[in-house]
């Protein structure tokens, strides 16, 4: 017994390795770091050219720019993680955040702007989920699912709290004020929460199952890599353009702005109620089974935003419903590398496997706003989103 403790301690799969306060500070941090830099954007951009008189598709594309910078750094911070550990990288992220969400509040013209977002893109990279999923991967070991599930529980509420405190926060401050006073959040919960709770010694890799290669390099140029790649890539652009495409949809469906960001936090809600599903999902089903399952579904409620325009409480539902799918997909992306090919690589796997996924996600608000119009409305981009959900989850079949 006490070999097999020390071996535990040593791997990352026992007590001893793991800061006890990591957990319940990455909860409070996801919340909060996703609340803030991503979904107070989609309820104030409105509000930002109104008042600007910048261009919605201009807005929109400073936004994307954020998420395709945080996709590059993605892949070097995955290095990183694995050698090092998550304090640094998350606490000098949350810093960087905090000072991003500064920038623009205060940008004087769409340049500054856009240079703020990018900024921010870097501390996506450093404090989303990827930093928070390599830290738990390799502290909890085999009980990674369940310390995944808590904390994906917990970042699911990031829209349902933070979307209705941005929308109203709106109503009696500028656009401005409002992320001056979320920076100010951001700043007290993220730093010290990652700079004192992630403080647990770092263990070293454990070494692959005997029947699983040894070289990174040899899984990413494989079959199955590639075809999960671009099934998640095709499906995070249709997820994310979702996102930021429902409250616009929902005016246009009749709601008012308030309104619609309450039915984005709701979804948010779902998120979380669909986590609690996702351990008994992946006892009764295997990966193939369980990936085209949920971006299957994923694909049939945008099809349903597409397809009923009320009564709101009905598109709220939906909202629910979406969501519940959207926050299994997030646990099937964090567990998909250590399901096929075991947690020695994780940082670099999943930053590599993230990487194309979060490009599409970047790319998918820019051109969701672009596509809206040609496509005749809002209605006309989710039947198009739909079928994207489709094509990815017959890429799934092969991954």
């Amino acid at each position: 017994m006490t070999d097999l403790r020390a071996s535990e301690a040593v791997t990352g799969t026992g007590v001893r390795s793991r800061p006890r306060a990591a957990l319940p500070a990455l909860c409070a941090t996801q919340i909060t770091s996703w609340g803030i830099v991503y979904y107070a954007f989609p309820v104030l951009n409105p509000q930002i050219t109104a008042a600007t008189g910048w261009s919605s598709t201009a807005t929109t594309g400073a936004f994307s720019g954020a998420l395709l910078v945080s996709a590059v750094t993605g892949i070097p911070v995955g290095r990183i993680l694995d050698r090092r550990g998550p304090r640094a990288v998350m606490t000098t992220g949350s810093v960087l955040a905090v000072a991003a969400v500064l920038a623009i509040a205060s940008a004087p013209n769409l340049i500054a702007f856009t240079a703020a977002w990018l900024l921010a893109g870097m501390a996506m990279a450093t404090t989303f989920y990827q930093p928070a999923f390599a830290a738990l991967t390799r502290w909890w070991g085999s009980g990674r699912v369940r310390a995944l599930t808590i904390v994906t529980l917990a970042g699911g509420l990031a829209s349902t709290a933070f979307a209705p405190l941005t929308a109203t926060l709106a109503e009696h401050l500028s656009w401005r004020d409002t992320y001056a006073v979320l920076a100010l959040v951001l700043a007290l919960v993220t730093i010290p929460a990652h700079a004192l709770a992630l403080r647990g010694p770092w263990p070293p890799a454990p070494a692959p199952p005997p029947q699983q290669a040894t070289d990174s390099g040899s899984v990413t140029r494989s079959r199955p890599f590639l075809m999960l790649a671009t099934a998640m890539t095709l499906n995070s652009f249709a997820m994310y353009a979702v996102v930021i495409a429902l409250v616009p949809l929902l005016i246009t469906r009749g709601a008012s702005p308030t309104a619609a960001a309450w039915a984005l936090g709701l979804g948010g809600l779902g998120q979380t109620l669909g986590r609690t599903l996702y351990a008994t999902l992946a006892r009764r089903t295997g990966v193939t089974t369980r990936t085209v399952t949920l971006i299957g579904l994923g694909g049939i409620t945008t099809a349903t935003f597409a397809v009923v325009s009320g009564p709101f409480p009905l598109l709220v539902g939906i909202a629910i419903a979406a969501g519940m799918v959207r926050g299994n997909l997030t646990l099937l992306q964090a567990t998909a590398v250590t399901d096929r090919w075991g947690t020695t690589h994780y940082g670099r796997l999943s930053g590599l496997l993230a990487a194309p996924a979060t490009i599409a996600s970047a790319l998918a608000p820019f051109a969701g706003a672009a596509l809206a119009g040609p496509l005749g409305g809002y209605p006309g981009l989710f039947t198009v989103l739909a079928l994207v959900s489709a094509a990815a989850a017959l890429l799934a079949l092969g991954s």
